[in-house]
């Protein structure tokens, strides 16, 4: 690949990716509201659309790879954006009187998954190896993540716009966010099919009789590595998921919390999301000058302690939190245990850890990268698992803050990562 200074076109457009990934993937939780009140869903199914997406990295993770060795990033990329289009279409339809069906949103919802989930395979080698690797690598994918944590919030700034009185919601009060997903699938597929991005070298096919006996889980710094990221959804969701449980449970539940207003614990929830978008900003201004190993050795250190400290910390020792009420833009602040509060600083700490291990985890690849990408994002489903196991912690031992123990096992794995797993002990096999 030529100088990093003349791929300035191709860095934007990536990062410009980085940023639809966002803002698409996050319009599955405002969404979860709607689609209750058009179908009558049940909380549980009403979020099968969001578990669609992670789902869909599950099953598109691999084949975006295959897709990139064979067709190249560009192509990959132009067609993730086609069915990107393909899966908000049909989820704006499944809103439509003659049709007016809860299925053909989860349909819709599931093909914009697989969009998500090529877009992914594509966006993070580009950025590292448009960096050059290494620190600069990082810091790009920092810099991409920053965009990604804005159009999070935009989401949720214009869907409480638009959705106002959410015990009346239609999928017809989403259309305005919809089409303007619709409408940057469409330019962003115009720029990249008319702009020259040049291609990192692909893999070349060996000889039938000479077959390539190496592949990207030859190297072991790459299995531990999507190991890490497996169990870092577990403390990315995990983490705001269970505070929301435990702040708006019935304390006479089964599992007890402190029974506060549901609404203002969604907003002080938000706010973890904020510190992640705070954390990128950082991540991404070190980033060129800080190791992905420096950063991901401090950010899960500081995590351990502060999920350790939220675990243990008194619970009638009380701070005030702010809260954003996006769609007012108003701030509130509401009172809440001191450990609380530290659960809700790990979104500093999760901030920079998607980027630095995927950095580490795919470093001296070379050929197999494009493969190892899609391995990667398949990962993205231990969201799910994660989240489930911590809620059976949560069942068996009837405590929200004992379950924390799941996440501060996923922080430790971390950090056994950054101290000795990301180490490339395979340097002996061809990657040219």
């Amino acid at each position: 690949m030529t100088n990093q200074k003349k791929q300035w076109g191709a860095i934007i457009i990536m990062i410009a990716l980085f940023a639809m990934i966002a803002f698409v993937t996050n319009l599955c939780s405002p969404m979860a509201i709607i689609v209750k009140n058009q179908f009558g869903a049940s909380n549980l199914l009403a979020q099968i659309g969001n578990y669609g997406n992670f789902i869909a990295y599950l099953v598109m993770g691999i084949p975006s790879g295959m897709l990139i060795k064979k067709y190249g990033y560009k192509k990959t990329a132009l067609l993730a954006l086609i069915v990107g289009i393909v899966g908000i279409l049909v989820q704006w339809m499944s809103g439509w009187e003659d049709i007016q069906s809860f299925g053909v949103y989860l349909i819709g919802a599931f093909i914009a998954g697989f969009c998500m989930c090529m877009l992914n395979a594509v966006v993070n080698p580009m950025l590292n190896i448009l960096g050059g690797g290494g620190n600069k690598g990082n810091q790009l994918i920092q810099i991409g993540g920053v965009f990604n944590s804005s159009a999070a919030v935009a989401v949720y700034i214009i869907m409480g716009a638009l959705i106002g009185d959410a015990a009346k919601a239609k999928i017809a009060d989403a259309t305005p966010a919809l089409f303007i997903a619709l409408g940057i699938f469409a330019i962003a597929f115009l720029v990249i099919l008319f702009s020259k991005i040049e291609e990192p070298k692909q893999a070349v096919e060996a000889k039938k009789q000479e077959k390539d006996p190496h592949s990207a889980f030859s190297f072991r710094h790459f299995n531990l590595g999507i190991l890490a990221i497996f169990l870092y959804m577990g403390i990315e969701v995990g983490t705001p998921t269970y505070i929301l449980q435990y702040l708006s449970s019935a304390p006479d539940a089964a599992t007890p919390g402190l029974g506060m207003d549901a609404g203002i614990v969604g907003l002080i929830v938000a706010v973890y999301w904020l510190m992640m978008l705070v954390g990128r900003f950082v991540g991404g201004a070190i980033g060129g000058k800080v190791s992905s190993r420096a950063m991901i050795t401090v950010a899960s250190g500081v995590s351990i302690l502060l999920v350790a400290f939220g675990m243990f910390a008194p619970t009638d020792v009380m701070v005030s939190v702010p809260g954003v009420d996006w769609a007012n833009l108003v701030l509130i602040w509401a009172e809440v245990p001191v450990g609380i509060f530290a659960f809700i600083l790990v979104g500093l700490c999760t901030s920079v850890m998607w980027g630095g291990i995927f950095n580490m985890a795919t470093e001296g690849l070379g050929k197999y990268t494009a493969i190892a990408s899609g391995a990667f994002m398949t990962m993205v489903f231990g969201c799910a698992v994660m989240v489930a196991i911590q809620a059976y912690v949560a069942d068996f031992t009837g405590s929200f803050l004992t379950s924390y123990l799941v996440v501060l096992f996923c922080a430790a794995y971390i950090l056994f990562y950054a101290l000795v797993g990301y180490k490339n002990v395979n340097k002996d096999i061809p990657v040219e």
